[in-house]
């Protein structure tokens, strides 16, 4: 897990304000202006999504394969599955600030058709793990602040009963309760807030390739071939 001091945290923070002010963390004018690239988040996430199907079905449709909701046999639910996510050693892997690992097979129709979506499957990999733990990363960082572990003792004494030890899971409404009275709500939402810009600036570079792939993502799904008809083959179904 990556530390800092007190003051080389300021520093992070402040440095990531300033980012923030010039808007040098921008990538350019992004995709959203673009003829085709919705300008809404939630929109543009659909259209990844859709985008990403449709290339894993054409892939599938290569192998002679088709998704299917219905029940499927053994042997050909394992044959569909290998297309779909591959098999064997998985060769992406990105170990976290938090020490976590996250891997992934790089030979299944789900990572040909982020290849061909974003460019760089290994890159994207990389850039959308990280990203996506952004906030679990600044969590573990924020445990470690003083003023965390001083606001989570207050919280342990009110959730403990008088005459027994504490509960390994104390009722919801006495948690609750304790957590508003001890501060933990606010030091945690504080200090949350504060870590997030730090881990932001810690990984500027994998935030910047985030956007920058995924801005090529939105242009690709818009581009985007007209389905070709289904073609007879081996399915299963």
């Amino acid at each position: 897990m990556l530390r800092s001091t007190p003051r080389a945290r300021r520093a992070l923070v402040t440095a990531a304000a300033s980012l923030l002010i010039s808007g040098c963390t921008v990538v350019g004018p992004g995709a959203s202006g673009r003829p085709g690239v919705p300008a809404d988040r939630k929109a543009q996430d659909a259209l990844l999504k859709a985008a990403e199907h449709r290339l894993v079905v054409d892939c599938l449709a290569d192998r002679g394969l088709t998704l299917t909701a219905r029940a499927r046999a053994p042997d050909e639910d394992r044959t569909l599955q290998a297309a779909l996510f591959g098999a064997g050693p998985r060769e992406l892997s990105v170990t976290l600030a938090t020490g976590a690992t996250v891997t992934a097979h790089e030979d299944g129709c789900l990572a040909a058709a982020r290849a061909r979506l974003y460019g760089d499957a290994r890159r994207w990999f990389r850039a959308q793990v990280t990203v996506g733990n952004l906030r679990a990363e600044a969590q573990a960082r924020m445990r470690d602040d003083p003023a965390h572990q001083e606001a989570l003792a207050r919280w342990t004494r009110c959730a403990t009963p008088a005459d027994r030890p504490r509960p390994a899971s104390p009722d919801a409404a006495v948690a609750a309760r304790c957590a508003k009275e001890s501060g933990l709500d606010d030091v945690r939402a504080r200090l949350e807030a504060v870590e997030l810009v730090v881990v932001r600036t810690l990984h500027r570079d994998q935030l910047t390739a985030y956007r920058q792939l995924r801005d090529r993502a939105l242009l690709r799904a818009v581009e985007l071939p007209a389905p070709t008809p289904p073609q007879k083959g081996h399915t299963h179904s």
